[in-house]
């Protein structure tokens, strides 16, 4: 795959590094002062992961950061023939990705903060956001949408199944439905099961949001976002969550079996917490298809995300405003894929696919410009639709899957005041950024100053020849998790 950057390039290959350690090479994507900024720790557990048996390649991106067993923005690559699954280079929160609603809705109809502020109260109405909230969807039986994604939703949850010809609750989507064996399900416990259904359409905490934001168009790609239904000025809709506690309990018990495995067989790294086994061994296969079930609770969960919201604008709108799915993808998964006509099995842990026009693997309606890829900032910061290039083809079409955080939780609460987060918020401005939290100390681990500058990540994203910009989206209000 690197024959790539022979033909990259000056400025290509300037945001492109291999590093050779004591395990194999490493690909980093990222500009020099990003490279520059990288701690030790990064290459540290990047030689780990490269210990697991028979690495076909492994990739940072700009926004990496250190992680639990493998960093947050890699993408790790076996062969499927000898191919091995690691659930630390999945991450605990399966299936966590992004989701994009458009609307057909102006920026100018939110200028009114007191505007704004009656849309987040309506949205925390619908899409609860404690800890312990229960969801609004107790008639969803929890095996249908484990089993069969959104194809196992009520007609009900599915407004726009009756127009069939505008239809994209199943199409812009990376995957509707993951197949599996279901009878790994019954390993898990009645617990699990309980609390997955009471979290469905639920936010979660950390990091995830819905965020309401306006687009404005790159005039460099603007065929492409037109061809996407997007506008200047328009108001969207960024979802960012996962699979809640369905996802950390396939961890809990789908990887003991895995721990089993690794101590029979004497195999491990340094490491403890770097767990992996090899495909078609019960205890790899077991996890996978577990990891399966997560994915389509994954996103169906943004999906009734997005019902609530859709309910919300309808509630302070009127029932003529539209909320359409521009996409919905993930970024901590593993699956197959194909690569120069060979079957590989692909990790992504806080990285994001994004495949250039024509590629096959394409959803139909974005056969012709490329599947939206779908970037956030930071809180207050602009995020990003992206599309991907044929270069991205030397990193597996992997690209960032947002900004990267740079200090822990407890290190943001002790440098960052509320003073500057209420600053980059830019409250008690017209251009508020909206939350719905009464108090920012509540959140403040969440502040812009925790991560790196999303603009410099996208810039290494660009200047790689990976991707590029379509549209960037400016917040306008902000749903959040305490």
């Amino acid at each position: 795959m690197n024959t790539y950057w022979k033909q990259a390039s000056e400025e290509e290959a300037a945001y492109y590094r291999t590093v050779d350690l004591p395990a194999g090479k490493l690909h980093v994507y990222a500009s020099d002062a990003l490279y520059a900024e990288l701690p030790n720790k990064v290459f540290e557990m990047a030689n780990n992961n490269l210990l697991i048996p028979h690495a076909a390649y492994m990739s940072y991106t700009p926004d990496v950061h250190v992680g639990v067993g493998t960093c947050i923005g890699t993408t790790a690559v076996w062969k499927a023939s000898e191919g091995y699954v690691s659930p630390s280079i999945i991450g605990n929160d399966i299936g966590c990705g992004m989701r994009v609603h458009v609307t057909n809705m102006h920026r100018n109809e939110l200028k009114d903060v007191k505007v704004r502020r009656k849309l987040m109260r309506a949205m925390e109405k619908y899409v609860p956001v404690e800890t312990h909230a229960r969801g609004h969807f107790s008639d969803i039986r929890l095996e249908h949408i484990l089993t069969k994604g959104v194809h196992g939703l009520p007609k009900k949850y599915v407004p726009d199944i009756y127009t069939p010809k505008k239809t994209t609750s199943f199409t812009h989507v990376e995957c509707s439905k993951f197949h599996f064996d279901a009878a790994v399900l019954d390993l898990m416990p009645e617990a699990a099961w309980h609390r997955a259904h009471r979290q469905l359409g639920t936010l979660g905490s950390g990091n995830h949001f819905a965020e309401v934001q306006a687009v404005e168009l790159d005039e460099r790609n603007r065929e492409v976002a037109e061809a996407w239904g997007l506008f200047d000025g328009q108001v969207i809709v960024m979802l960012h969550s996962g699979s809640r506690a369905w996802g950390g309990a396939v961890n809990q018990h789908g990887t003991k079996a895995i721990a089993d495995w690794m101590r029979a067989s004497g195999k491990g790294t340094p490491d403890p917490r770097l767990l992996f086994a090899p495909l078609g061994h019960a205890a790899a296969d077991t996890y996978v298809h577990l990891m399966y079930s997560a994915l389509n609770y994954a996103v169906v969960n943004r999906h009734l995300m997005a019902y609530g919201v859709r309910e919300a604008f309808r509630d302070v709108f009127g029932t003529q405003v539209e909320l359409r799915t521009l996409y919905d993808l993930m970024h901590n998964y593993a699956w197959e894929e194909q690569h120069d006509g060979e079957r590989m099995f692909v990790h992504r842990k806080g990285a994001t696919r994004s495949l250039p026009p024509q590629h096959p693997d394409n959803p139909k309606p974005y056969m012709d410009t490329g599947h939206p890829a779908l970037i956030p900032g930071s809180m207050g910061s602009a995020s990003y639709l992206m599309v991907g290039r044929e270069g991205g083809a030397a990193n597996y079409y992997s690209i960032c899957h947002g900004a990267g955080r740079i200090r822990s939780r407890s290190a943001t609460k002790q440098l960052v005041s509320v003073d500057e987060f209420a600053a980059s918020l830019r409250i008690g401005t017209e251009e508020e950024v909206v939350v719905n939290q009464k108090t920012l100390d509540s959140i403040i681990d969440e502040s812009p100053q925790a991560y790196k500058d999303v603009e410099q990540i996208i810039d290494s994203v660009v200047g790689a020849g990976l991707a590029d910009v379509v549209a960037v989206c400016k917040p306008l209000a902000t749903l959040k998790g305490a």
